[in-house]
């Protein structure tokens, strides 16, 4: 009845599943829905050294009062906290396609292993020794200690599972969240002349004000100079947010949608960098090459100097 207790109702499904190695140790994971991040009970336990696993895989190994086995012994006890004990209760999710999956929390590995490290370590103090019955799991608890000292298990998982790339959109849907509003704001002058007079001064073009139509160029300049560099992503999702209509022209002007906490003090900031530079350049080709140096775009490869063009 407690077999089929476990498998009733809806379960967490896993979304991203692979494998992955800590050693010589080949480990299971998935990530389900929820983003929890899994190992599978028959490799967690392979890892720290044990071999015993439920019959045909897909059940749960005993616990007394909610303590895996692999944490019961009750010279483990002392170094068990609350934490690490509600951090390793099994969980129950159906796989990618569709099967029984059992599994552990893949950050709580780690604090297992630490566990049979801190024993083996009071033991040593104590006894000068450690009990034979425990010298595999020591063993293999020191091995997992040392592997991940310079690698995290979530990123392990995320890498082995294909969640990464998912986690790198969240991280960018943050960001856009950020800077940009849900709807338009109402006008207000965000770019100051001096932007446009620079542009006009290192171009060798005449500047008669704003209140002439700037060539067609400059749209296409204020999208390099700003919208490309502001942040990760922010050019497109502005475009997508405020697209053009049939005969070219946008609803309003793409800074109306930054927020005011974040997106136009960023912007603000850009444009004072961005003039800065422009005014230390006798040259537009030298004004190109400082700016990609010193606020690049996003994924592009900077040029090796070149001769001024004056």
């Amino acid at each position: 009845m407690a077999a089929e207790a476990r498998w009733s109702g809806d379960l967490p499904m896993a979304d991203f599943e692979g494998t992955f190695n800590i050693g010589q140790t080949e480990i299971a994971a998935a990530v389900l829905r929820d983003e929890t991040r899994i190992i599978t009970q028959a490799t967690f336990l392979r890892a720290l050294g044990r071999s015993r696993s439920p019959k045909a895989g897909t059940g749960v190994l005993s616990t007394v009062d909610e303590v895996p086995f692999f944490l019961q012994s009750d010279v483990l006890k002392p170094f068990i906290t609350s934490e690490l004990a509600a951090s390793t209760k099994p969980i129950f999710y159906r796989t990618k396609k569709g099967g029984k999956g059992v599994g552990y929390d893949a950050k709580s590995l780690k604090r297992v292993a630490e566990v049979y490290l801190k024993f083996r370590d009071a033991s040593l103090r104590t006894t000068g020794k450690v009990p034979a019955r425990y010298e595999t799991m020591i063993s293999a608890a020191d091995m997992l200690i040392r592997a991940l000292a310079e690698i995290g298990i979530v990123a392990l998982v995320d890498e082995a599972t294909g969640f990464q790339e998912v986690r790198q959109r969240h991280a960018l849907q943050d960001i856009l969240d950020a800077f940009l509003l849900k709807e338009l704001a109402a006008w207000a002058k965000r770019f100051p002349d001096d932007f446009y007079k620079e542009i006009y001064r290192l171009r060798g073009w005449e500047w008669r004000g704003r209140k002439f139509n700037p060539p067609q160029a400059v749209a296409g300049y204020t999208t390099d100079f700003v919208y490309e560099r502001l942040a990760p992503g922010i050019r497109e999702e502005l475009e997508k947010r405020m697209p053009r209509d049939d005969v070219g022209k946008r609803k309003g002007k793409l800074h109306q949608l930054l927020t005011d906490d974040i997106g136009h003090p960023a912007l603000a900031q850009h444009l004072h960098a961005v003039i800065t530079l422009m005014r230390a350049s006798k040259s537009w080709s030298q004004f190109k090459l400082m700016l990609d140096t010193a606020l690049p775009k996003r994924g592009t490869t900077l040029q090796l100097p070149f001769v001024d063009d004056e």
